[in-house]
């Protein structure tokens, strides 16, 4: 599996890092918390005070628009990785994991992670009560507020005092 790798250091708890605004996020979020496990998952809400505590060092702006892993040793999963990895915790999705993890299944994952990827993306333009009324935002800047719209800030203009050319 892809992936930052902390050394070859065995996996012993995963933390999964997920959209809390996202509805399809949540279901899998209550999905994973009823499978059984054979490593560990504990789910946090991505770019949350909790996950910007522990993680100091992500990017967590990044981790609402990709599902992140982090290992119990600093391994950090995303995309078609993050749910390789997720699905390798599960007692009945391990096979599915390898399979998944082969260079035959790997074009399956990606296309998994781009398909939720693309659904997520069809949500932000949806009414409130279909996607939670929430404002969204993403890495490049982008953000959506159902009050104001889509409002772009340039990365470290977040306070209003960017550089002037």
């Amino acid at each position: 599996m892809s992936g930052t790798s902390a050394g070859r250091a065995p996996v012993r708890r995963l933390t999964v890092l997920y959209d809390a605004d996202c509805s399809l996020c949540a279901y899998l979020r209550d999905w994973l918390n009823r499978q059984p496990q054979l490593v560990p998952l504990e789910l946090v809400p991505a770019n949350s005070e909790r996950a910007r505590r522990r993680y100091p060092r992500l990017d967590h702006r990044a981790t609402l628009d990709d599902i992140t892993v982090v290992g119990d040793a600093g391994q950090v999963y995303r995309g078609a990785a993050a749910w390789i990895v997720t699905l390798w915790a599960l007692r009945e999705h391990r096979p599915l994991a390898h399979r998944l993890s082969t260079p035959a299944g790997a074009p399956f994952a990606k296309g998994a992670a781009l398909a939720a990827a693309k659904w997520r993306g069809s949500q932000w333009g949806r009414s409130r009560e279909r996607w939670g009324g929430q404002a969204y935002g993403r890495t490049d800047g982008w953000s959506y507020d159902p009050a104001h719209g889509w409002t772009h800030t340039a990365p470290g203009c977040g306070d209003g005092t960017c550089p002037t050319p």
